[in-house]
């Protein structure tokens, strides 16, 4: 049994606590998870918080900061291994992970400009990048053939804000993407993904897209 306490703080619409809570899943890691609101971050996260940023793993006494530094450490302590054990392998899906991060960013852009040429740009930018992506799979379910791994768990998030954007209108990301788009769903399917965010997830974040008042949130819902 594992002696030291895990408490993953977190925000409830934070894709990269996601990736975490994931990972934990996975593993069978039991662990407390304790949101916070981002918008009046409380005194206690300030002080163990060095960015300001969510997620935090805190085991024990030790407090673990940045998603990649956690899942990393989560797969180094605990089974099963989710990164393959060649080192070439492990490095080319860390390097996936990093592409993970930069698909992140191109969607926070699509939920908070309200700037024409700055949307456009990014929804190019995210059918390049999965585009990428498409010529990377292979036949099987995950990214790495039949085989979960920890680029699955970075993913997974990345894929679910289209759940709620596909409702608001068609974006073409994902079009002639056919491995991408049976990834996404494979994806969507698994426990550990489902249960990485709140029941309520879809409504909070078009909530955020509301308050946000960016370009997408002003277009009419699709039929």
């Amino acid at each position: 049994m594992r002696a030291d306490k895990i408490t993953l703080v977190s925000f409830d619409l934070c894709p990269y606590v996601q990736r975490a809570a994931i990972v934990l899943a996975e593993k069978n890691v039991p662990f407390e998870r304790v949101d916070i609101d981002l918008e009046n971050k409380p005194d206690w996260f300030l002080k163990i918080s060095p960015r300001g940023k969510v997620p935090l793993l805190k085991v024990g006494d030790e407090v673990l900061f940045e998603s990649a530094a956690i899942v990393e450490y989560l797969d180094e302590t605990e089974e099963p291994q989710l990164h393959p054990g060649d080192a070439v392998a492990k490095a080319r899906h860390r390097a996936w992970m990093e592409f993970g991060s930069a698909i992140l960013a191109d969607i926070w852009t699509l939920e908070t400009t309200a700037d024409h040429a700055a949307f456009d740009n990014a929804i190019a930018a995210l059918r390049d990048k999965f585009a990428r992506v498409e010529a990377e799979l292979g036949e099987g379910r995950y990214f790495a053939g039949d085989v979960f791994s920890i680029v699955d768990a970075v993913f997974a998030p990345a894929f679910r804000y289209f759940d709620v954007f596909d409702g608001i209108a068609d974006l073409g990301v994902f079009d002639g993407l056919s491995r991408v788009r049976a990834w996404r769903a494979e994806l969507a399917q698994r426990a550990s993904v489902r249960n990485a965010v709140v029941a309520d997830y879809n409504d909070r974040l078009r909530n955020f897209l509301r308050k946000k008042n960016g370009l997408l949130a002003q277009m009419p819902l699709a039929a």
